[in-house]
């Protein structure tokens, strides 16, 4: 168990990763401030392993501020899609002809899917 942000160690793929992740879901530059981004790049650059508690500490409030920003967004496509396309495709099914797709409209792996695969379609290609 965690018992706080010292306790954490941070490596530098992970933090790589991290800011892959970020990048690819334009989370990078419009949620971090721009110490939070030198900070994360700096550690990349410098260091293999965080060991300072200090750094740790700030490390874990971006990584959080990342996970929650994705978070938001997921949920938001989740309620905003994935649960309206849900309910039209059991609609379509059933209209076709299906009698197993009425339970379609309240599966949530189902709106799931199809929220992840909204996110995954929805991201402009930026050059």
């Amino acid at each position: 168990m965690v018992k706080s942000a010292s306790d954490i160690v941070f490596r530098k793929n992970e933090l790589r990763k991290l800011k892959f992740k970020a990048i690819r879901h334009g989370i990078w530059f419009r949620s971090l401030s721009r110490i939070d981004r030198a900070i994360v790049d700096l550690t990349i650059k410098v260091s293999r392993g965080v060991r300072s508690s200090t750094l740790a500490k700030i490390l874990y409030a971006v990584v959080r501020k990342v996970e929650n920003t994705l978070e938001n967004r997921f949920l938001q496509a989740l309620k905003e899609f994935g649960f309206p396309r849900a309910r039209m495709a059991s609609f379509l099914a059933q209209k076709w002809g299906n009698a197993f797709a009425r339970n379609w409209a309240y599966d949530i792996s189902f709106a799931k899917f199809l929220a992840i695969m909204h996110i995954n379609n929805s991201v402009p290609l930026r050059l």
